[in-house]
């Protein structure tokens, strides 16, 4: 009986291939690339399993909410399954540590709060509630437990992206966010990480923990609302492909990429990597990210 031939490997993500580039051609950031590369791994598998959830959104609840500029997304309509969560939870934890992105105390107290019984849901429930302000009485909510590591917001925050991506995707195609004018995620509710200046020149916000994107006037800041032009300062990379936008007033800036001439669209996983010079440049100004 012949022998079949052997299978051809698998193909790697455009996101894989574009970060394995980045760390021949910039060798500074190969441990960068490397965490990066292992989260979104790990965070892919996860949100494989995840189910795309139905959220059930009133019509005059998503108004309502969309005039207080305040997100769609609550609590309980994330599909999350605890037993997956806290394996996230700890393989994030397990990742940070390994690059040095978390200190081994912090860890060692971080992982602990995913041990002990129910400890965590609550803390996972009363963190969301408290940092999307989907409900205007959680405004005042503890944020995290006193004694909780100030990196515990990172970890959660990666965390629950491949849960809260899902809850973006299925409301994406569903909600009406042209009159959404605010700074932070009509979803979640979290800042924008990154931004991407579209082939039409409109600039379109990222979220940093849901990934969802909306429209934002192209020179404001969506962190302070400045609009003054004079008051906002600009510079970009040789070629072209990426811009900063720093804000003279709060001191905040936020990195774009520009898919005017670009050959492919924005990638968060990697173009965040790719332009961690530019945080060194911004931070060199005097701005915070």
């Amino acid at each position: 009986m012949p022998e079949r031939p052997p299978r051809a490997p698998r193909a790697e993500p455009r996101e894989v291939v574009e970060l394995k580039q980045i760390k021949a051609s910039q060798p500074e950031l190969a441990s960068a690339v490397d965490m990066q590369l292992a989260l979104v791994d790990m965070q892919r598998r996860v949100q494989g399993r995840v189910p795309l959830p139905w959220i059930q959104v009133d019509p005059e609840w998503l108004r309502a909410q969309q005039t207080a500029g305040r997100p769609l997304v609550r609590f309980r309509d994330i599909p999350l399954e605890w037993t997956d969560f806290r394996l996230t939870f700890r393989q994030t934890a397990d990742i940070l540590q390994r690059f040095e992105a978390l200190e081994r105390a912090d860890y060692n107290k971080i992982v602990a709060l995913g041990r002990e019984g129910n400890a965590l849901e609550t803390l996972v429930t009363n963190w969301y509630d408290a940092t999307s302000r989907v409900d205007a009485a959680n405004d005042t909510k503890v944020r995290t437990l006193a004694e909780a590591p100030a990196a515990l917001d990172q970890v959660l925050l990666l965390a629950l992206r491949p849960f809260l991506a899902r809850c973006a995707e299925a409301l994406t195609e569903r909600v009406d966010l042209g009159s959404w004018k605010h700074g932070h995620c009509p979803f979640c509710g979290w800042e924008p990480e990154f931004a991407v200046i579209t082939p039409s020149a409109d600039r379109r916000l990222i979220c940093g923990r849901c990934l969802a994107q909306w429209m934002f006037a192209p020179l404001a800041c969506p962190f302070c609302a400045n609009d003054d032009r004079a008051l906002i300062t600009s510079f970009a990379t040789r070629d072209g492909r990426y811009r900063v936008y720093a804000c003279d007033v709060c001191r905040r800036y936020l990195k774009a990429y520009d898919a005017r001439n670009a050959a492919r669209p924005v990638m968060v996983s990697v173009d965040t990597i790719a332009t961690l010079p530019l945080d060194a440049a911004a931070i060199q100004r005097g701005y915070v990210g």
